[in-house]
């Protein structure tokens, strides 16, 4: 593999992952199927039972049984969360977070979480947690982000720990103490955080490190990439390619980069069209290499066009005027369909993705939380 197609992410492209709000405990009922009794729901909703007004939000929200409507949602789940209903509030507080059926509005989104987190909701103190680390809706201070995170943890949050481990490992408010930060994410592993198996895995896949620590690299990156998250699927696919010793079957690498290509990761793009290119366990095809590079090319806009202008150059060389042609619009289709970034793509138990799923969209610059997607717009 050339050098540009580095088998995995840099200290400052972890650091970035930070950006994003976590969502909330409301993900975890949304990751298995549901077909609501939509006039039922509404009919309790609009007595006023908390739980069914939770409900609507919810299917409204995720487009299952009701139509995608963000501004119903946001509806509903302002009226539970204004009947108390703590769930609600942190659900609410991300979407004014992110703006997402109500306008933009940190400074509404941290009265949420407040509410929330003074009624007891440990994922409503992780949110409330970034908005003081990143002074998004309140004046900045880190020490009470800390603070926030450390209580959320000890009722064993796992994305709390995993932000503890954040905080030390690159000194984000506090000193920074690797060693410290790595002893947080092993206990964010137990808990079994997806986000803290990623990071343990790209500290552990560091050239630097004992070439033993690549076994457990790869088991972490496939137990988050089996969660969904998408860095971990390019990761785990790319350490395989390089670390052929390992691995045990190719169309687990393929299938990962594939998986990883589709939620919008144009290096996993480019990783493909280098598999073709040389011919590494695909058959050599430089068609199919100019149309990975190309669809990378348009995924990735200015920071990917650069990386791949060489490859497609000497492959255009190789193809016909009218195979690019067609190549070109083949990519252009391709990407139209894959454009959007997606961090995590939320499965059931099972693994697959859910009915009723959810995407993590990749924030905006300036952003410290993802858009949600529902799974019939990915």
């Amino acid at each position: 593999m050339p050098a540009d197609f580095d088998p995995l992410p840099s200290k400052t492209a972890h650091a970035l992952l930070l950006l994003a709000v976590y969502v909330g405990s409301q993900i975890n009922a949304l990751a298995a199927p549901i077909r609501p009794d939509l006039p039922q729901i509404q009919a309790a909703a609009d007595d006023g039972r908390v739980s069914k007004e939770v409900a609507l939000g919810e299917a409204y929200l995720t487009g299952q049984g009701a139509p995608h409507d963000l501004k119903q949602a946001a509806y509903w789940y302002e009226k539970a969360a204004g009947q108390g209903d703590p769930a609600a509030q942190n659900q609410i507080g991300y979407l004014y977070q992110t703006g997402l059926g109500v306008p933009l509005d940190p400074i509404r989104a941290v009265h949420w979480y407040q509410l929330a987190a003074s009624n007891g909701l440990t994922d409503a103190k992780v949110n409330l947690a970034v908005a003081y680390l990143w002074g998004s809706g309140v004046q900045k201070d880190p020490a009470t982000a800390e603070r926030l995170l450390h209580e959320a943890a000890e009722k064993g949050n796992g994305i709390a720990l995993t932000y503890l481990g954040d905080m030390y490992f690159m000194g984000i408010g506090v000193p920074k103490d690797e060693a410290v930060g790595e002893k947080w994410y092993e206990k964010a592993i137990q808990s079994r955080n997806y986000l803290a198996s990623y990071r343990m895995g790209v500290i552990l896949s560091d050239p630097r490190r004992d070439s033993r620590d690549l076994k457990r690299a790869l088991s972490l990156f496939r137990a988050s990439a089996s969660a969904g998250f998408v860095a971990a699927m390019h990761s785990a696919g790319l350490l395989l390619v390089n670390h052929p010793e390992m691995c045990s079957s190719h169309g687990e690498a393929l299938a990962l980069l594939n998986e990883a290509a589709s939620a919008g990761m144009w290096k996993s793009s480019f990783a493909l069209g280098a598999l073709a290119r040389d011919g590494k366990w695909v058959p050599q095809d430089p068609r199919q290499a100019y149309f990975h590079f190309r669809a990378g090319s348009l995924q990735g806009g200015d920071a990917a066009s650069p990386i791949a202008r060489n490859d497609l150059q000497v492959l255009s060389a190789i193809i016909s005027p009218q195979e690019r042609a067609e190549l070109d619009e083949k990519a252009m289709a391709w990407a139209e369909e894959h454009n959007q970034p997606f961090q995590m793509i939320y499965k059931n138990h099972k693994g697959k993705t859910s009915l009723a799923a959810i995407a993590l969209a990749t924030p905006q610059s300036g952003s410290h939380a993802g858009n949600l997607i529902p799974a019939s717009l990915f």
